[in-house]
């Protein structure tokens, strides 16, 4: 598929998927959600994709944040409308994707870049990384999980902190409160989120599914997350990726998941 605004590449079993508006620092508008949306789905359908990389073009920006010009004007009901459509229709999908995904944050992550980074599985920032949720300084507040994802990972003082304050902290500050995994030299982002890859791409990508399934479950109101562990725990015995990889352990041998 041909996309306007991204860059969809399946590297021998790794999707990169680069958004890909230079001139625009990688900003969100409504086009670009919806080719994600699709290059998400399509790296899920693809079974030679076992894990997703998402980062931004050039070096200054993973996404500056989202294209105020199209929702300046918006009614309450539009505002509603433009929040919950971009969760269900990118943010959600991404987190509770089956495929891991890791983002590779290059430069600023603001905004809807900074949610967008969230909804991942993972995150590698380099080390001119900035990021940061300015929402409140246009007199709205994040809309794309931001208020929701940003306490489960830094806790809710430092995500009251930065949202209220509206202050971009540094890739090392990241590090600290747990935004992000790592941080490494902007030449070496690609390398490292590719090194995580490579050590996930040889698991057992229906272990993973279910291991996806099961952390995310702890941050679901009125879901019992310890038992839809044992309830994906349970079904990973029925795959054919448990039957190999312990058959594998017993013979001493390298597994061969294929995902089922």
């Amino acid at each position: 598929m041909n996309y306007n605004n991204i860059l969809f590449e399946n590297k021998n079993g790794l999707g990169i998927i680069t958004i890909n508006r230079p001139d625009k620092l990688n900003a969100l508008n409504k086009e670009t959600i919806n080719e994600l949306s699709l290059a998400f789905k399509s790296a899920e359908a693809d079974k030679s994709i076992k894990v997703i990389i998402l980062t931004g073009s050039g070096t200054k920006a993973f996404v500056a944040g989202a294209d105020i010009s199209e929702f300046s004007n918006f009614s309450i009901s539009q505002g509603k409308e433009l929040s919950a459509e971009g969760q269900k229709k990118l943010f959600d999908l991404i987190e509770n994707l089956k495929t891991p995904v890791i983002a590779a944050v290059n430069g600023f992550a603001l905004g809807g870049g900074l949610e967008l980074a969230m909804s991942c599985h993972i995150r590698v920032a380099s080390e001119n990384a900035k990021m940061g949720l300015p929402e409140v300084s246009l007199g709205v507040i994040p809309g794309y999980g931001g208020t929701q994802r940003l306490p489960q990972l830094v806790g809710k003082g430092k995500a009251m902190e930065m949202i209220m304050t509206a202050d971009m902290i540094t890739a090392s500050e990241a590090l600290v409160h747990g935004l992000v995994n790592h941080v490494v030299a902007i030449e070496q982002l690609l390398e490292k989120c590719e090194e995580i890859a490579s050590k996930i791409i040889t698991k057992s990508p229906a272990a993973i599914s279910s291991a996806i399934k099961a952390i995310n479950a702890r941050f679901i109101d009125g879901v019992n997350g310890f038992e839809v562990e044992i309830a994906e725990f349970g079904n990973c015995f029925g795959t054919d990726d448990f039957k190999e990889g312990t058959a594998a352990f017993l013979e001493k041998r390298k597994a061969n998941f294929n995902g089922n």
